[in-house]
């Protein structure tokens, strides 16, 4: 089958542990065409960016986020994409966990934010757990957080009866 690439999203995500104890999670949104492309009396040139975002946040081991900053590199629309951007600081005091997504569709969806900035959010909030797994998990006081979060970590099933049997639940999952 003949296939003809027309768009590229490129999402890098990246963790950081910073000299004061927290943590940045960085992540960077690119969206490009291979095609020349006019829409709205914005043209573009195949292979430039349509848009490029980033969004960092700054956390603590409890997951709460102490700064937020998000910048819109190349927007098709400058004075209207962008305008919204200064909003995401409001991420600030929110807390990564149970809820997060649905607060943060209520508070960025539809026309209260950007699309991609606020796409990138669950991706960023994905990459704070991994940056910080080694960390959180190191106690073996509390259940690794990854436990019961996909279908080959269940506390029921044999991954975690050879690899976590502290908390193998012995055929059914809490």
């Amino acid at each position: 089958m003949d296939r003809v690439p027309l768009h590229k999203r490129q999402i890098t995500l990246q963790g950081y542990r910073r000299a004061d104890g927290l943590y940045d999670i960085e992540g960077h949104l690119r969206d490009t065409k291979s095609y020349d492309r006019s829409s709205h009396g914005v043209n573009v040139k195949a292979g430039d960016p349509v848009h490029e975002m980033i969004l960092r946040i700054t956390i603590g081991t409890d997951f709460v986020i102490r700064d937020a900053h998000a910048e819109s590199v190349v927007i098709p629309y400058s004075g209207y994409c962008d305008a919204v951007t200064p909003k995401y600081e409001s991420l600030k005091g929110m807390k990564l966990g149970a809820g997060f997504m649905r607060e943060i569709r209520e508070r960025f969806g539809k026309t209260q934010g950007c699309t991609h900035l606020t796409e990138l959010i669950g991706a960023v909030a994905t990459a704070a757990f991994q940056t910080m797994s080694e960390e959180i998990n190191s106690s073996g006081d509390k259940q690794p957080f990854q436990l019961d979060g996909c279908h080959a970590l269940r506390t029921d099933g044999e991954m975690v009866r050879q690899f976590h049997p502290k908390w193998y639940r012995n055929g059914h999952a809490e």
